[in-house]
């Protein structure tokens, strides 16, 4: 007679002895899921580049037609002509406020591509129901935005080609290159320094660089 002790340490042998002929049979396979179809990598494949206007998609929209999308689905919003509703943010406007002690960053004043305009529609507006607008929807509303300040004629037609030619007014003055280094160290993969022989030769305690107090309450003294 077997233990039913025996019995379960067999029936555990040969489970694992049936996982590793499965496992040595699909190397590299867990045994779940499915490969994702060409259809279903494109449901999330949605991103637009914004200097050249790559991932954007056929399509079109005039200025005309965005603005009845706009008061469709923005204004409740963003306002009538982009101005914004209570915490709402403004659309249009603050052109040469960025230096001011209260900036106004908008799509006129702020954003260096136009394509990122219709990026950011079609992946998050309208808030209560993001990437619901067709494209065509997405291209009009982006026209109509961009006709607001004033960036494009009335009669523009936005698409992939015409998109990535928008001079935005904020383009040049971005730093797309930080030519700074991550750190001042040189970097050591071998033989580096022994950590027994380094030895601290200065600090900013007592310097008066930073305040070891934060308030009335705090009863830390210096060392």
């Amino acid at each position: 007679m077997y233990s039913s002790r025996r019995i379960g340490l067999l029936l555990a042998a040969l489970l694992a002895a049936a996982c590793t002929r499965a496992g040595a049979a699909e190397p590299g396979h867990f045994g779940y899921g499915s490969v994702a179809t060409p259809a279903q990598i494109a449901g999330w494949d949605i991103d637009a580049r914004g200097e050249d206007g790559t991932g954007l998609p056929p399509g079109k929209g005039t200025v005309d037609r965005g603005a009845e999308v706009y008061a469709e689905q923005c204004a409740a919003c963003h306002g009538t002509f982009g101005e914004g509703e209570g915490r709402f943010p403004k659309l249009v406007g603050g052109v040469g406020s960025l230096r001011d002690e209260r900036p106004e960053p908008t799509v006129g004043s702020y954003w260096p591509f136009a394509p990122t305009l219709w990026d950011y529609i079609n992946r998050a507006m309208p808030m209560p129901a993001p990437h619901t607008l067709s494209a065509d929807e997405v291209y009009a509303l982006t026209a109509y935005i961009l006709s607001l300040n004033d960036l494009v004629p009335n009669e523009f037609v936005a698409d992939r080609n015409s998109l990535p030619k928008v001079k935005m007014r904020n383009r040049d003055n971005f730093i797309w290159t930080d030519p700074r280094p991550d750190t001042a160290a040189k970097p050591c993969m071998n033989a580096c320094v022994n950590a027994a022989d380094v030895r601290i030769a200065s600090t900013a305690e007592g310097r008066n660089l930073t305040p070891r107090t934060t308030g009335p309450l705090d009863t830390m003294q210096p060392k």
